[in-house]
């Protein structure tokens, strides 16, 4: 069985209109491992994002191939990337988007309704799970406009996790953070895939993340390098 969670091969994606169009991908390819942390480093414009989007199914390359383990993921219909982000991507942003008026724990369990699979009790219980294992289970029903910084971002690691992903893509997810509570933030990202062997992607301008990564890709003009 295979220990690779996430790749592509010869990813090309333009920007822009035809007449100023921009290529911010140029055939790019990757293999992640499954229980690894992967940082991308690069300047700004450089690529790193419009990658990420790639990979998580939220937009389609010009030309490539994208693979969730061994299952061909590009240029799918709109059902079919939206089943797959469902069941195989966790998701987190540098602006968490959690719903305010929420609870932490309903927050967790929106992923878990959009999937359908679990009973409400059965949703509760992860979610109440999950929060426990991101050290915020004592908050679980206050709402989400009422938690710290460092914990609404917590609340969006655990929805991230909700359904069981063997990927998450993470874009600057430390952005909004102080350097404490982003070193712990990441220190948490870094053990739950180690622990759980999840392959976590992320974006990061900031150096001790980067640092602190298991390997770090860094992007120059649509390319590694």
């Amino acid at each position: 069985m295979s220990n690779i969670s996430l790749s592509c091969r010869n990813l090309v994606k333009f920007l822009g209109e035809e007449e100023n169009r921009v290529q911010a991908l140029k055939n790019v390819s990757l293999e992640l491992s499954k229980g690894k942390v992967y940082s991308i480093v690069g300047p700004s414009g450089c690529g790193k994002s419009s990658l990420l989007y790639l990979l998580g199914l939220l937009d389609q390359p010009d030309s490539g191939e994208i693979y969730i383990g061994e299952k061909q993921s590009a240029h799918l219909t709109e059902d079919e990337a939206t089943r797959i982000r469902n069941e195989h991507l966790g998701f987190i942003f540098q602006f968490h988007f959690l719903l305010k008026e929420f609870t932490a724990a309903e927050n967790v369990m929106l992923p878990m309704i959009r999937l359908g699979k679990l009973s409400d009790g059965e949703m509760k219980a992860r979610a109440l799970e999950l929060l426990e294992a991101v050290g915020i289970g004592h908050k679980a029903e206050r709402r989400a406009n009422h938690l710290s910084g460092g914990e609404q971002q917590r609340v969006a690691i655990a929805r991230a996790l909700a359904n069981q992903p063997e990927i998450i893509l993470a874009d600057e997810p430390t952005g909004n953070l102080d350097s404490a509570n982003s070193e712990k933030v990441f220190e948490l990202l870094k053990r739950l895939a180690h622990d759980r062997k999840i392959t976590i992607l992320v974006v990061t301008h900031n150096p001790a993340i980067a640092k602190a990564s298991d390997i770090v890709l860094e992007m120059q003009d649509g390319r590694f390098i």
